[in-house]
């Protein structure tokens, strides 16, 4: 009823779409001058005291020659994984060497250098106190749901107004962003510790104290390395944002000011660079987080310890006698490929040029057909300016009939739940996002979530999208939903046939488990830069943009998921005269859906942290809300942007949480 009646008064009543800028709060400038006022001189001073360590690490790297550095990588790529990763590590070495981008490596080193240690200490810390303090932890994982659904620009936003800009504004947002990885991980690591373990160190005698130490951090600590190894991955895809703000010549800059150039080639080369520096850092960061193999290997791990320490000396006599051979000599290669690169921007800029029909093509059919339709819907679509058409009233009736017919259907089959939902996705692709009332989606979302999950879920839904639509970011919030909508709609589509298809096939689950690594560890940057080429800025190259970083989750969760199914179910529906598909869809997907839904959940969270990424290709939405704030130097703003953004993330999590636990239960 309440739906019915917003939208035949929508037209007279504008405001029950389009919230009144006079009913906002200014709570952003409260937030402002708070800031400023009372907080501001003492970090200013924290970060004098930072830059000194750091600017000192930056000189030790660019002190270190070249073949000293390959040399150390090598042997700790030895130690960590053995030959193999040691001879990736010198190729992508070699290849940020004859780049020309070694130095900008160095400094993005540096930073991940000094970030990374703060984090694990603070990480450990925290989890440590999880661990030990029960009451603390509800609490402690809020704080953590918080900071990793809060986009990584909104850090940069406080940070900056409190320490300035520079590159300590980048480490100190490294180091905070990546310590919920190291907190969940200890927390973990410590919790299966087995009771065994620790009653056989209480029964030697150990003290509380040396029983920690001695006994549960050992057992914790592969998990506490895997912990290492998120928290490494983060702060590297981090100091990659934080070239945003300037600061230094480091790599992410280098990325963010060839896209700006449209220099192309630059950007692929640049791109490269940071994918080899994740890979490499990931898969040494893994391979000392695995378990260590028992027996005999013991006296060939101290070997290599031993080799280690012997490389890592020589390397370090090497660079001392390089510098006092040659003073000032860098040995750095006098041109780089990205000095090299003109040629190449012009074959790249020819080829979008030549088949700009197509991309211009695939562009529009996008646009007019997927995103147009999910934001103005299609009575706002079918019109003759944009489809060519519009919509005669026999149309319209028989479209509503044939919702209450799919509605009818649902509820009889799946109960009313599902029926209220396809009501609402057939009224929400006649309306769009944009024009449905917000007085319905806030209410229709509170009483969904209260439903699923509980009331608390149901008033946190409730204030969330009440002090959005206070503060003014009710246009940027449909936005961003109907983008995100729409990615993970095409990523499940996409990745979960990608899934289903390497269930079935051991051949294209090898191809598709490094492709699946390497976006894994790519920083969002990255996804950028092919998108951009080929497609121009708009909403279409951020929905690629997105649709490439969140892809992952679904292609491995419905692999895994199906991979898992208990065969002897699958026997017996075989035995009964299933076919192939049959057995798919009627037993493997709907005991597989627990794992499908977590990977939901996980693209959702893809999708929504690489909101503010794709701000730099022009979209209009929360994420670019924290973008403009960012340069504008708005905390209040980019802070209430940013929560905007978590909230969503938290929301979703919660919802899809409580759906699987309900139909466990079922």
């Amino acid at each position: 009823m309440l739906t019915a009646l917003c939208l035949l008064l929508k037209a007279d009543f504008p405001w029950l779409v389009n919230f009144p800028k006079e009913w906002t709060l200014p709570l952003a400038a409260y937030v402002d001058a708070v800031t400023v006022a009372v907080v501001q001189p003492a970090f200013r001073a924290l970060s004098a005291f930072l830059d000194a360590p750091m600017r000192g690490a930056r000189l030790a790297l660019a002190w270190l020659p070249w073949p000293a550095v390959m040399l150390c990588v090598a042997a700790l790529a030895m130690k960590s994984s053995g030959g193999r990763l040691a001879i990736f590590a010198l190729l992508a070495l070699a290849y940020i060497l004859f780049a020309g981008y070694w130095p900008q490596s160095m400094n993005t080193l540096a930073l991940v250098l000094l970030a990374v240690p703060i984090s694990t200490v603070l990480g450990f810390v925290l989890g440590v106190l999880g661990y030990a303090r029960p009451r603390l932890r509800p609490v402690l994982l809020g704080a953590l749901d918080l900071m990793q659904t809060v986009p990584a620009f909104a850090y940069l936003i406080p940070l900056l107004l409190l320490f300035g800009f520079g590159p300590v504004v980048g480490l100190i947002a490294s180091a905070i962003y990546a310590t919920p990885p190291m907190v969940r991980n200890t927390m973990l690591g410590l919790d299966r510790v087995p009771a065994a373990i620790s009653e056989a160190g209480l029964m030697s005698g150990c003290t509380r104290r040396q029983q920690f130490w001695q006994v549960e951090v050992p057992t914790a600590l592969p998990q506490l390395l895997v912990g290492f190894n998120q928290t490494t991955m983060a702060a590297l895809s981090m100091v990659i944002v934080a070239a945003i703000i300037g600061g230094f010549e480091d790599i992410g800059w280098e990325v963010l000011s060839s896209m700006r150039k449209a220099e192309f080639g630059q950007s692929i080369l640049s791109g490269l660079v940071i994918a080899l520096l994740a890979i490499l850092i990931d898969r040494l960061t893994i391979g000392f987080a695995r378990e260590p193999e028992a027996g005999p290997t013991r006296a060939m791990q101290w070997m290599t310890s031993r080799r280690l320490v012997l490389s890592l000396a020589i390397a370090l006599a090497g660079a001392i006698v390089i510098h006092l051979a040659a003073p000032g000599a860098t040995l750095l290669p006098e041109t780089g490929l990205r000095m090299e690169m003109g040629a190449v921007n012009q074959w790249l800029l020819g080829i979008v040029r030549d088949y700009a029909w197509f991309f211009d093509g695939v562009r529009n059919a996008v646009l007019y057909c997927l995103l147009l339709p999910m934001r103005v819907g299609i009575s706002g679509s079918a019109t003759p300016a944009i489809w060519g058409f519009a919509l005669p009233p026999a149309a319209i009736v028989a479209y509503f009939a044939l919702a209450l017919a799919l509605a009818a259907l649902s509820m009889r089959s799946f109960g009313w739940r599902a029926a209220l939902a396809v009501l609402a996705a057939g009224l929400m692709l006649y309306t769009g996002f944009l024009g449905l009332p917000w007085p319905v989606f806030i209410l229709a979302t509170a009483l969904l979530a209260g439903q699923v999950a509980g009331l608390r879920l149901g008033l946190f839904a409730l204030a969330g999208f009440a002090l959005i639509l206070v503060n003014g970011l009710w246009p940027q919030l449909v936005q961003s939903l109907y983008l995100c909508t729409l990615a993970v709609l095409l990523c499940l589509l996409v990745g979960g046939a990608l899934g289903i298809w390497a269930a079935h096939s051991d051949r294209v689950s090898r191809i598709l488990k490094p492709v699946c690594d390497a976006l894994q560890t790519m920083p969002q940057f990255v996804f950028l830069i092919p998108a951009l080429m080929f497609f121009k800025v708009g909403e279409f190259t951020a929905l690629i943009a997105i649709m490439l970083y969140a892809i992952v989750p679904p292609i491995r969760y419905v692999e895994h998921g199906l991979r898992h199914v208990r065969a002897d179910v699958v026997e017996a529906v075989e035995q009964m005269g299933a076919t192939p598909m049959q057995t798919l869809l009627q037993a493997k997907l709907p005991l597989a859906l627990p794992v499908v839904m977590l990977g939901l959940n996980q693209t959702i969270m893809a999708a929504l942290s690489m909101l503010a990424i794709a701000a730099l290709v022009g979209t209009r939405d929360l994420g670019q809300a924290v973008y403009v704030a960012l340069g504008k130097a708005d905390a209040g703003m980019g802070l209430i942007a940013g929560l905007s953004i978590a909230f969503l993330a938290i929301l979703a999590d919660r919802l899809i949480q409580a759906a699987v636990a309900r139909s466990a239960l079922a």
